[in-house]
């Protein structure tokens, strides 16, 4: 789902140097405070200059309900003007969820996700099967431990180091 928004301001087009990191700690706070009003959570938020246009694509997810496309709207519609005052630049909002099989990218995603299915693949398999793919369910996550996750096959939790996740991706089943 995505609700997309221009920052229909005369704006420098040209704009060319962005520091990134800066002006994304100026806009998080802004981004968490309005999401927090919604009950949502941000997953990622991105700011990217693709075929001369620059995107803030914000991922929006909620532990309550499905995201659905009238909260991207209502997000969108709340952060524009906010967002306009601190982007010195045209850019686009896209405002959706991470979907159904979104690729994890961070470790606070296996936060977010917790007691969600996903696929992992692993460098080194767990036990004697050799079995390096498989799906399980995020029971917790620890910076240091690693990932905790209900194996389906074994019936039982496994931990796995961080080290030796190659991937991991949500996990849609159509029951």
């Amino acid at each position: 789902m995505s609700k997309e928004r221009h920052n229909s301001s005369e704006k420098n087009d040209t704009f060319e140097y962005v520091n990134k990191r800066e002006l994304l700690e100026k806009i998080l706070p802004v981004i968490d405070n309005t999401l927090m009003r919604f009950g949502l959570i941000p997953v990622e938020v991105e700011l990217v200059k693709e075929n001369h246009r620059w995107f803030l694509r914000i991922f929006i997810y909620s532990t309550e309900r499905d995201v659905n496309l009238d909260d991207c709207e209502r997000v969108s519609r709340s952060l524009s003007d906010f967002l306009e005052e601190l982007i010195p630049f045209k850019y686009y909002l896209e405002v959706s969820s991470p979907g159904v099989e979104r690729k994890i990218k961070s470790d606070k995603e296996y936060l977010i996700f917790k007691g969600k299915d996903i696929n992992l693949k692993l460098k080194e398999s767990i036990d004697e099967s050799g079995e390096k793919q498989f799906v399980a369910k995020i029971v917790d996550f620890d910076e240091n431990e690693g990932l905790t996750v209900f194996a389906y096959k074994d019936k039982q939790n496994i931990l796995i180091k961080k080290d030796n996740i190659v991937s991991a991706k949500l996990y849609f089943s159509e029951i």
